[in-house]
């Protein structure tokens, strides 16, 4: 597995850790996909990376959201007036989790699950996944206070399939600020997608809280597949991963990939998995530098120019992969595919992307990059 390296990689950041909590309304324990010994978390994970390939091939992710605003549900009866609100903030540039009472998204009709969401990953024919990670988090503190116990445990069910459990297998990043108690997880699932392959997977249970403050109620999932196919270009594969926060303290994160050389008319992608960006706040950005002239500014018609995390889920500017629900404004989570080819400068040997906002504040959890290797 090319996983293999990757603690040495991260300087000894990675720990084995688990959840055990268990649900008590069920009726018998799911099959677990993963499991370790014990909880750790970090308030501050730096950006590591997580898995890298050069290959013929490419990425692909499945994504959805975990809670949005309340049309009906809840213990409090919700008006006319405040559910069509909420049905047009889902479609709104400008709406954000603060002005709504929040709610979980249940689409399952399964009693013992209180969240779950579907999205599809699409696996292209004749490829084979080579490697997949499940990424998750949310914030614990709005209008109720979740126990971060839960936090290294969800359920995934692949196309057809019932849920099975997923323990978190690395350091989980948790850390209370700006009024929000927050985290991401995340856990190897290559053997459940090698195996399941293309198709709408189900993930459930996310520890996420629900209610209205000014920090917002958010989270989310993301599933990145790294896969092989001989007749793809030749490229560079690789994601990061860590925890970090983007507020009033801290207005920039810049990550260094390393030695990623640009050929001549290259192309690629870059995928981004964040936290609380709200729509129509403004002043983020993503740019991404090849040591060869100035970084370029990454944006599309999805997420634009000084809004980059907005509460979206697109590839390359339109809303691609299928998900239920399919919000257009997720209301604080980001997963989104950036086409990079105005960023790959000829004659580039190196890569580096840095986030920055200016008034909203942000989680960064993962990002991934497909580049050619080659032309």
């Amino acid at each position: 597995m090319r996983d293999s390296a990757v603690h040495a990689v991260r300087r000894g950041l990675l720990f084995a850790v688990t959840a055990t909590a268990t649900l008590s309304a069920m009726a018998a324990a799911p099959a677990s996909v993963s499991s370790a010994s014990s909880v750790e978390a970090g308030t501050r994970i730096p950006f590591g990376e997580r898995y890298h390939a050069v290959q013929h091939g490419g990425i692909v992710r499945a994504a959805n959201s975990a809670i949005t605003c309340r049309t009906t549900g809840g213990f409090t009866p919700v008006s006319p007036a405040a559910a069509s609100a909420c049905g047009a903030a889902r479609d709104s540039a400008t709406a954000s989790n603060d002005q709504y009472d929040m709610f979980y998204t249940d689409i399952d009709k399964d009693p013992n699950t209180y969240n779950s969401t579907r999205g599809e990953l699409d696996v292209l024919a004749g490829a084979e996944v080579s490697y997949a990670r499940l990424y998750w988090g949310g914030n614990l503190r709005v209008g109720e206070q979740k126990p971060p116990r839960d936090n290294g445990r969800v359920l995934i069910a692949e196309p057809g399939g019932a849920y099975r459990e997923v323990l978190s297998d690395t350091l989980i990043g948790h850390r209370t600020a700006g009024g929000a108690d927050a985290y991401q997880a995340s856990a190897d699932i290559t053997p459940l997608v090698r195996s399941a392959g293309s198709g709408m997977y189900t993930v459930a249970q996310i520890n996420v809280a629900m209610g209205r403050t000014a920090a917002g109620a958010w989270g989310g999932w993301t599933m990145v597949v790294a896969y092989e196919r001989p007749e793809d270009p030749l490229r560079h594969l690789a994601v990061w991963d860590g925890f970090e926060t983007l507020d009033d303290r801290h207005r920039e994160l810049r990550v260094e990939l390393g030695k990623l050389p640009t050929p001549a008319r290259g192309t690629g992608s870059i995928g981004i998995v964040s936290y609380d960006g709200d729509s129509g706040v403004g002043a983020d950005s993503l740019t991404v530098g090849t040591g060869r002239g100035n970084a370029r500014s990454i944006d599309d018609s999805a997420n634009p120019a000084g809004d980059v995390m907005n509460s979206s889920i697109a590839d390359h500017g339109s809303n691609r992969i299928k998900r239920q629900p399919a919000y257009k404004n997720t209301l604080g989570y980001d997963s989104d595919v950036f086409d990079l080819r105005k960023a790959l400068v000829p004659g580039g040997d190196t890569m580096n992307v840095s986030f920055r906002t200016g008034r909203d504040s942000i989680w960064l959890g993962a990002f991934f990059v497909a580049v050619d290797a080659r032309r």
